[in-house]
């Protein structure tokens, strides 16, 4: 057979060819430019990123007849040799077939023997982690100080099952995975010397089919030249790897975003019908998800021909409701296998990215505004996403307009940049008071509210009532009260997870215990501006402290010990008494 696959064709035979393995190349091209060359290397990595690859550009290097070299000329007997596997002074061993102490004995013997050609005697084992416990202790010593004319290259794919007599005794390189980019170059580079049609769509899913592995992706190109009938085309190569087409995942996303439950399903089912793989469904949108997290947070969000969507999505969907679909989607993929079958795994799937969202616990299609996406331009995004879903976990049970009104006392107004909260719908039809003020502007109507006789507005005297633990407890010592009325209370925490859902409701059937009636509740997230229960120990706590050093500092039989034994008070050493 005249053909050669291209895993072999278009191994790397230089240095200026190895792909992705710049630091290892960096340090063997110094070593051998100034003649540093090791006694042992060790080559770790994944299967295909170029161990053995790199172990016989070394004994080209230092048997080139051309003279040692980083750049051996390649034509020479010796280089044609090697990339032949005929070299007498080049060795390849397996240990997973060699990997007794017979077959070690047999190659240290022959270490001792000058080399019969070149220069040096190279002995490369390969997957040297399999070698057998007594023939990794008959090494050691030749390993430690071999001959001045051999070179052991040892190469790995699990370098933990190495002993670390052997590690300590070797210069250990550790090849990284091939990013997908490079991956992709190098098969732009071997299609186009060989002068085969492709479309960069098909090589990109190659590159990530290859998982990191040169040898895996150039194999899987020369299935796709033969499963495309000489050239390499996207759509030929999706249905041979059983990829899902990025626009059908697209479409998915759409139909999450809006919300839409039918829409969504019936999509899914006709993907099914299409052969597409339910687990494989499930992975691309979870990557999908994630390309629109990354490019919401600044990151790229990648250069396909998609990009542009996927910057919308992230502008318009909230961040709770990024990780709550990205949960999903590979939490369903490790449940397919309990489903009674794919079909019905992947549309629970996708029906519990519908039902689970950050601060509402209803079941089915929601509005826009309630699957956190942002309500106009003249709010910001996270502002406006956090007020919706806090809101949404604090709905009004009973009508408040009978309850007597609460004056605040001074306090703070909240920047108007705030979306307006939207009350979600109630699961049964209660009356709601015709004239609802907006929770955010009660600070304004302070002055013209009377004083109640439930409540004061002194917020860190009503947080210490409430009977409270944990992190609940937590947020009611270190809010501050923004805004209050006859309809309930708004505080802002000093951090984000403090309004948390479950948190609200825990503070909110608190203060309804504690007043004997329904209280509506939100806690925002910022920067505190009034008192709370834990500013006002701090600074008692501070005071007593002063207290205490003063009281030191001014005893007179204190002074008189100092004085008479030369001592000194160690500094943060004071502590009141407890009582």
């Amino acid at each position: 057979m005249s053909h050669q696959v291209l895993a072999r064709k278009w191994r790397p035979r230089e240095f200026a060819s190895l792909a992705g393995q710049e630091h290892v190349v960096r340090a063997l091209t110094h070593a051998l430019q100034t003649g540093r060359i090791h006694h042992a290397y060790l080559f770790t990595g994944t299967r295909g990123v170029g161990k053995t690859s790199i172990a016989r550009i070394l004994a080209k290097a230092l048997n080139c007849e051309m003279g040692v070299s980083a750049t051996p000329c390649g034509k020479c007997a010796a280089c044609v040799g090697i990339d032949s596997g005929r070299y007498p002074d080049y060795v390849e061993m397996d240990a997973a077939s060699n990997r007794g102490v017979d077959e070690m004995s047999q190659l240290l013997d022959a270490v001792a023997y000058a080399p019969v050609a070149g220069r040096t005697k190279v002995y490369v084992i390969d997957e040297v982690h399999m070698l057998s416990t007594h023939a990794f202790n008959a090494m050691l010593k030749t390993l430690e100080e071999p001959p001045a004319h051999v070179v052991f290259v040892l190469a790995t794919t699990d370098a933990q099952k190495v002993p670390v007599t052997v590690l300590s005794r070797c210069l250990q390189f550790n090849l990284k995975n091939m990013p997908a980019p490079v991956v992709v170059a190098r098969l732009q580079e071997v299609l186009q010397a060989e002068g085969i049609a492709f479309e960069l769509a098909a090589l990109i899913e190659i590159g990530r089919a290859a998982a990191g592995s040169m040898r895996d992706a150039l194999s899987l190109l020369d299935q796709a030249v033969a499963h495309g009938g000489g050239a390499v085309l996207a759509e030929s190569v999706r249905a041979m790897l059983g990829v899902v087409d990025g626009g059908e995942i697209a479409t998915l996303l759409d139909y999450l975003v809006a919300g839409d439950a039918s829409a969504l399903l019936a999509h899914a089912d006709a993907m099914l019908a299409q052969g597409m793989a339910t687990e494989r469904i499930l992975h691309e949108l979870a990557t999908l998800v994630h390309r629109v997290a990354l490019a919401q947070a600044g990151a790229s969000g990648g250069d396909s021909a998609d990009s542009e969507r996927v910057s919308n999505w992230a502008m318009h969907v909230a961040a709770e409701v990024l990780q709550i679909w990205w949960q999903a989607a590979i939490y369903g993929v490790r449940d397919l296998p309990w489903a009674p079958d794919p079909a019905s795994g992947l549309s629970m799937a996708l029906l519990r990215m519908l039902a689970f969202r950050p601060g509402d616990s209803r079941v089915g299609p929601l509005p826009p505004t309630a699957i956190g996406l942002v309500a106009g331009d003249a709010a910001p995004a996270a502002v406006a996403a956090r007020v919706v879903t806090v809101a949404a976990a604090v709905p009004v049970t009973v009508p408040m307009a009978a309850v007597p009104a609460m004056a605040p006392t001074t306090t703070p107004t909240i920047a108007p940049t705030i979306a307006p909260v939207q009350e979600p719908a109630l699961s049964a039809p209660v009356p709601l008071p015709t004239a609802e003020p907006e929770p955010f502007a009660l600070a304004a109507a302070a002055a013209a509210t009377p004083q109640s006789e439930f409540f004061d507005g002194d917020w860190p005297a009503l947080a210490r009532t409430l009977a409270l633990t944990g992190i609940a407890r937590q947020c009611v010592d270190r809010s501050a009260l923004v805004s209050f009325d006859e309809h309930g209370i708004v505080l802002r925490a000093p951090i984000r997870a403090m309004t948390d859902a479950v948190i609200v409701a825990k503070v909110r059937d608190a203060l309804a215990s504690h007043f004997g009636r329904p209280l509506r509740l939100t806690i925002l997230s910022g920067e505190i501006a009034g008192p709370t229960v834990a500013g006002i120990d701090s600074a008692q706590a501070a005071q007593r402290l002063a207290e205490a050093q003063s009281a030191i500092d001014t005893d007179p039989i204190v002074q008189s010990l100092l004085e008479g034994f030369g001592g000194h008070i160690v500094p943060g050493s004071v502590q009141p008494s407890a009582d």
